[in-house]
């Protein structure tokens, strides 16, 4: 029987494979073949959550009644805990019931939003470095991906004299994201200050990315601290790194009624609600005490990040002390032409993967990263290895 022809559709010819998505099948192969390979690239959290929201999780799955269909807006439990870690973290007043949406993450919700507000054509402010993902989610639905630059010179914040300098009618959305992935930059409140600004004066709606905010970090930042933040600012948060739970996928969204409602429009057509007890750990868990986070998202981060710091030294790269977050971001030694130099010689050398810079952008070129979410003793073995080549 003569085979048919099948295409993709044409969006697919803007994007690639995700990057962790083809390496790590190397990685894999790799292992398979005895290499035991150490994996210092994807940041999730190696450490489980805490036994209260494991135990609820356990308690409310033995319910009959617990198993069927869950609102796309989520349970009111989940939505109050999610305004109440607002209010814990940055005194930050949300109504749980009109100002919050529950996500399966929030990757899921970066295509929501653009999907809520950007026609195909309409232009997206990304940063560079950056997530892939704005950019990868922004060309598959048709948008114009317009580049600003973060430079390690401005502390990887914006260059708002550059950005009036562009042509920026179109412009729907600005991506940003702190404290920042890849770099490690924590904002100011003068950053955000300047970013509402910003929003206001050129009808643009920022959407900042904070999932990082309780890692290594003492005094956590919400671009929703500033006054009118709501009114042109989306804010995303999640689980998955300061709560030890990225397989969870609980993430939501902060921000006006109205966003939220047209946000709601998509994603009721696009997916459905929550496991009911997998909502209800996740608001147990918005309560977990203060020496939990401080045990996880500060002192055990901080003993791993030391490590890092020796591998980067050993590397010969350099970096930046203020740094916060699950990764740590350092610049290669001029000497080496491009960074893959380094990086691949790691992996097959040293059987150690650490993430070349450039997968975030063309000013990440110069850099490394390597995610602090492995042991003690996996840093301490590739620190060892790495010393050996």
């Amino acid at each position: 029987m003569e085979s048919k022809a099948y295409k993709p559709a044409e969006r697919l010819s803007s994007v690639s494979e995700y990057y962790f998505s083809r390496k790590l099948k190397e990685v894999a192969q790799m292992n398979a073949e005895g290499k035991d390979v150490i994996s210092l690239g994807i940041g999730s959290p190696d450490m489980p959550p805490s036994p209260e929201t494991i135990q609820t999780l356990c308690q409310e799955s033995q319910k009959p009644n617990t198993h069927g269909y869950q609102p796309y807006v989520g349970i009111p439990e989940l939505r109050e805990g999610m305004a109440y870690f607002y209010k814990r973290w940055y005194d930050v007043d949300l109504d749980p019931k009109t100002e919050i949406q529950p996500l399966l993450g929030s990757k899921e919700g970066i295509l929501h939003v653009t999907l809520a507000f950007v026609n195909p054509g309409d232009k997206v402010l990304v940063p560079n470095p950056g997530y892939p993902t704005y950019t990868s989610l922004s060309k598959i639905l048709g948008a114009e991906i317009i580049n600003y630059d973060l430079r390690e010179d401005n502390n990887w914040y914006p260059d708002f004299d550059a950005l009036e300098q562009m042509d920026l009618s179109g412009v729907k959305l600005m991506w940003t994201n702190y404290p920042n992935m890849p770099t490690g930059a924590q904002a100011t409140k003068e950053l955000y200050e300047k970013l509402v600004d910003f929003a206001r004066r050129h009808h643009l709606i920022v959407v900042n990315d904070n999932p990082y905010s309780l890692i290594l970090n003492e005094h956590p930042l919400s671009i929703l601290q500033v006054e009118g933040a709501k009114e042109c600012c989306i804010e995303f948060n999640s689980m998955s790194k300061s709560q030890n739970m990225p397989g969870w996928r609980v993430g939501w969204i902060s921000t006006n009624a109205q966003f939220i409602q047209w946000i709601l429009k998509v994603k009721s057509n696009v997916d459905s609600g929550m496991f009911r007890p997998l909502q209800l750990a996740a608001a147990q868990a918005f309560h977990n005490p203060d020496e939990w986070h401080r045990d996880f998202n500060r002192t055990l981060y901080g003993n791993r990040r030391r490590l890092a710091e020796q591998i980067l030294r050993t590397l010969g790269c350099t970096w930046d002390e203020k740094q916060v977050g699950m990764f740590l971001w350092g610049r290669i030694p001029d000497s080496l032409e491009n960074v893959e130099d380094l990086t691949e010689r790691v992996l097959h050398e040293a059987r150690v993967f650490i993430v070349p810079g450039f997968i975030f952008g063309s000013n990440g070129s110069r850099y490394v990263r390597i995610s602090l979410c492995a042991t003690e003793e996996k840093l301490q073995e590739s620190l060892f290895r790495i010393e050996k080549i």
